[in-house]
């Protein structure tokens, strides 16, 4: 293969895979820092499956879609736009993976109410959550602006 050619391949291929290594890592560490005090509690859905099985499992998921939805995003010229949009999807799929975890590690084997659990998952979730989000956004914008 000639050079230009495997340059315009790389240059097809850098973006979608900096975004997506962007978002693995970044949603792997949000799940351990907000739900990791249920990572030695069993799942209800799963009683052999580890708590890092079920975060692999969703980062993995999740790396695939917010990848595929975050990149037409670069093609939005408003940049406040763009970064909202960003922040209120990431925010709205890492809180539903943590909702997730806390009904299938904790309230599953009691009897919380479903506002009780929304509480519950805020509780442990507002502060990983908003941190998280604002730097994986800001570092992708940073990063893809420069490529």
């Amino acid at each position: 293969m000639n050079q230009p050619v495997k340059h315009k391949i790389f240059s097809f291929i850098k973006k979608p895979l900096i975004v997506a290594v962007i978002l693995f890592v970044f949603t792997l560490i949000e799940i351990y820092w907000a739900m990791g005090s249920f990572s030695n509690k069993l799942s209800s859905a799963c009683l052999d499956c580890s708590f890092f099985d079920d975060a692999y499992l969703m980062t993995l998921f999740s790396t695939v879609c917010l990848s595929i939805i975050f990149l037409p995003f670069s093609l939005i010229k408003n940049s406040n736009l763009k970064v909202t949009l960003q922040l209120l999807l990431l925010i709205l799929i890492w809180f539903f993976w943590n909702y997730t975890i806390f009904v299938d590690r904790e309230s599953a084997w009691s009897t919380y109410l479903f506002k009780e659990e929304v509480m519950y998952t805020l509780h442990f979730s507002f502060f990983p959550i908003v941190i998280l989000s604002i730097v994986t956004v800001f570092t992708l914008n940073y990063i893809l602006r420069k490529l």
